[in-house]
């Protein structure tokens, strides 16, 4: 490895999925557990020089009335803070699925800012979903038909806990990779659904949105939670980093530090997750 300073440094927290309720033993979720683990994953962080730390969704596993005890949490945190939802995040009662966004302080449910000039782009994978809206809206009737092919058709990721995005949102994917690649912006995504390699977790249409990155050729890197054992992959241009779900394990803790180099992305893991250098 060359000595070189990186581009820039960021925090990764994938899925601390807290809430009241007694642990999952069967899937060895232990909800009660990650205020303190994210306490102990923010005060690692804070020790660390960061453009920011993102949490790549499901903050809670369920009721509104989680999301006081862990973004409380967060105050103590000294970075700059981006929050995007996964799926748990809507197991809140219907009158209230239109306020999360703005629970979690995002400027819009996809959005984009630049740092240490790398174009950070969030999509939001619950857009269309059976979860993010109630029933009789017209997005949940979408996700209920897409699911339905999805299931006609076999396909591996046809799980009601995913989610698709919707046309107008690939459209606004694809002209912001067109406007990134045009300023010489090389990207990172950032979303709460795996695209790639295959798995029962994936986006709904992540098929789409892998092609849309290979045609774009700047993505360098894709980084997601919701599949709490990790994962990688790498097609095109582009690596695919699944980060693992705090929430698992009763005491184990799983956060990272990813630095970004002209040439590699490393991805310094702690506790469960696990180091890559991933050359670019």
């Amino acid at each position: 490895m060359s000595s070189e300073k990186p581009l820039l440094r960021f925090g990764v927290i994938a899925d601390p999925q807290y809430a009241d309720v007694e642990p999952r033993l069967e899937y060895d979720r232990y909800y009660r557990n990650s205020p303190k683990k994210l306490a102990d994953a923010i005060d690692t962080l804070n020790g660390e020089d960061l453009a920011f730390v993102v949490t790549l969704g499901d903050l809670i596993d369920r009721d509104w009335e989680s999301f006081d005890p862990i973004l409380s949490v967060y105050e103590g945190l000294r970075h700059e803070s981006v929050l995007l939802p996964g799926n748990h995040d809507f197991s809140i009662a219907p009158q209230r699925l239109t306020e999360v966004h703005a629970r979690l302080g995002m400027p819009a449910p996809w959005h984009h800012f630049l740092r240490g000039g790398i174009r950070f782009v969030v999509i939001d994978g619950n857009e269309v979903s059976l979860f993010s809206t109630p029933e009789g809206h017209a997005r949940h009737a979408e996700a209920r038909n897409r699911l339905d092919a999805l299931e006609a058709a076999g396909a591996i990721n046809a799980m009601p806990w995913n989610g698709g995005i919707g046309d107008g949102q690939l459209a606004w994917l694809e002209q912001t990779l067109s406007d990134a690649r045009e300023r010489g912006e090389v990207v990172i995504v950032m979303g709460h659904y795996p695209l790639y390699p295959e798995n029962s977790h994936n986006l709904w249409n992540g098929e789409r949105v892998t092609e849309l990155f290979e045609r774009s050729g700047n993505v360098i890197a894709y980084l997601n939670g919701h599949n709490h054992v990790g994962n990688l992959g790498r097609t095109g241009s582009t690596w695919y980093v699944n980060f693992k779900g705090m929430v698992d394990t009763e005491t184990e803790n799983t956060f990272a530090v990813v630095e970004v180099y002209n040439e590699r992305i490393d991805v310094i893991g702690y506790g469960r997750e696990e180091n890559r250098s991933l050359a670019l």
